[in-house]
């Protein structure tokens, strides 16, 4: 049974909350009810209900020009290719390719917007919550401040040095940047000083908010990546917050990969934190219409033609072995595959199975290599302006509804348990290559997907591995920059500078603002 009572309440504290500005320098709030200490935030249901504000900013995560575009398609993983007349969108996605990105690009904005928007309402409901200061709020202070703090982490991660802005009703509308430095030791303190009062207890009255299982997480993705964010490696303190969540006893492998992404996934034992879509009550999870093409709304009885875009790069789809369960079996001329996939491959077919689907195709979006039969091809002929209709292997691993609705009723996991094994994994081997204890836990994984187990690990094998189990979970181009990759050619992207590590500060956001200080590159 889909886990609806949290998504039901941040539904429902939309009502009675007030609305908010995502843009850094604008904290200016417009009230459109009011909302105080004498008529509300009286019980600890209100005060969950106000809560879910906070939450309720996440479902932008997923959005086609979010935080999921910045870290997919800018690495190898992810690929939106120019068919002819779509998908041209001013050249943006070419550009998000070859990290050739500007600051007026709708990815930089965008996600710029939606993380200080969830920064914003963090402030905002801290201040609240502060005002009434008592033994019910303060609990639910720290979970905010957690949850504002990995907010900072991706923010970190993507723009670098950024304002850290912790204030509400005094706000400095302009901002001055702080230092990665400095962030970077907001974060641990902000994660670290909230550790101790956020729920310590994983239930489903946790589920999808921010827990001392969370926090933990926050801080090995922190200390993973610590060598990038400040030039020192932290891998002991990576390897012992995996391990503290290792110990809890509250997480496991699921013995089906592919249970992790079913369209009722909320049970899953390997999500840690999860953003509960909803197709109904908490919509923004739209990976059906933007990998699938037009003609695969009859493969699914979808209620909306789908737009024919996101593919994964052959190079990738091809790091799978064959017989990896992750990679699945694509679809032949006698029928649709029948086995789960990460990747919608092969001959399409209808929601019967047994009308073959075709296209003709036409002139402004590349030759049909095989002419009027509709064929998913891993190929990618070009990146732009004529890439084919049924150009590279779509994404499938979150599973599609027969007669689904555009917004996907799967939850998201943003940190999965799978993860926590790869990630202590890299810690103890970054500190001791032929660490055992490392090799076993990356074995695990491969166990379980149906592969032979590594006999070491290497820098090349890890990074890949990790690439096929936390695919399209929007960790790519963090773990690409970790390994020293990221700035590599790829297919149909040359080689770029270091800087290129980092996005560009917006410039509606500079040129409101000129406190911040752009980044090297641009």
């Amino acid at each position: 049974m889909k886990a609806y009572i949290f998504s039901i309440k941040i539904i429902l504290s939309l009502a009675l909350m007030v609305t908010f500005m995502p843009g850094c320098t604008d904290l200016e709030e417009e009230i459109f009810s009011q909302v105080t200490a004498e008529n509300f935030f009286q019980t600890e249901d209100e005060l969950i209900s106000a809560l879910g504000a906070a939450y309720t900013s996440l479902y932008g995560y997923m959005g086609t020009t979010s935080l999921y575009a910045a870290q997919e398609v800018s690495s190898d993983e992810m690929v939106v290719p120019t068919r002819g007349p779509d998908w041209g969108d001013g050249g943006h996605w070419v550009r998000l390719h070859q990290h050739l990105w500007t600051a007026e690009d709708p990815t930089v904005s965008t996600t710029w917007n939606f993380l200080f928007g969830g920064v914003n309402s963090c402030n905002r409901l801290i201040f609240q919550f502060t005002e009434l200061q008592n033994d019910l709020t303060d609990p639910f202070i720290s979970e905010l401040e957690g949850l504002r703090a990995i907010y900072y982490l991706w923010l970190m991660d993507l723009y670098g040095n950024v304002p850290i802005v912790t204030s509400f009703a005094d706000a400095d509308p302009n901002p001055p940047t702080n230092s990665r430095m400095e962030v970077y030791n907001f974060v641990e303190s902000a994660l670290m000083g909230a550790l101790p009062d956020v729920p310590q207890d994983v239930t489903t009255a946790t589920y999808g908010r921010v827990n001392a299982m969370v926090i933990q997480m926050a801080l090995a993705k922190l200390y993973l990546n610590a060598e990038v964010y400040t030039g020192s490696p932290q891998w002991q303190k990576a390897a012992d917050a995996c391990q503290t969540i290792m110990e809890s006893g509250n997480y496991n492998l699921e013995p089906d990969y592919f249970r992790n992404f079913n369209i009722d996934n909320s049970g899953s034992s390997e999500f840690i934190l999860a953003v509960p879509y909803d197709a109904v009550f908490a919509g923004g999870l739209n990976i059906v219409m933007q990998t699938l093409s037009y003609l695969n709304q009859q493969t699914y009885n979808l209620q909306a033609q789908p737009w024919n875009g996101w593919c994964t790069l052959e190079d990738f789809y091809n790091s799978y072995e064959d017989g990896d369960i992750r990679k699945g079996q694509p679809s032949t001329e006698d029928g649709p595959s029948t086995v789960r996939s990460n990747f919608l491959i092969g001959p399409q077919w209808d929601v019967t199975g047994k009308v073959r689907l075709t296209d003709a195709g036409t002139a402004a979006s590349g030759e049909d290599p095989d002419g009027v039969p509709f064929t998913i091809r891993a190929e990618v002929n070009e990146l732009f302006p004529e890439a084919w209709r049924e150009a590279g292997a779509r994404a499938s691993k979150f599973e599609f509804e027969i007669g689904g609705r555009p917004d996907m009723n799967n939850d998201y996991p943003i940190f999965r348990y799978s993860d926590v094994l790869l990630m202590r994994a890299e810690a103890l081997w970054r500190m001791e290559p032929g660490n055992t204890e490392a090799l076993d836990l990356v074995n695990q994984i491969r166990t379980r997907a149906g592969t032979a187990p590594f006999d070491a690990i290497t820098a090349e094998n890890l990074l890949a591995e990790r690439g096929r189990e936390m695919f399209l979970e929007s960790h790519r181009r963090t773990d690409l920059i970790r390994f020293g990759k990221f700035t590599e050619a790829w297919w149909a992207k040359d080689a770029q500078e270091e800087c290129k590590e980092l996005f560009p500060i917006p410039k509606s956001q500079t040129d409101a603002n000129g406190n911040l200080v752009q980044n090297p590159c641009y």
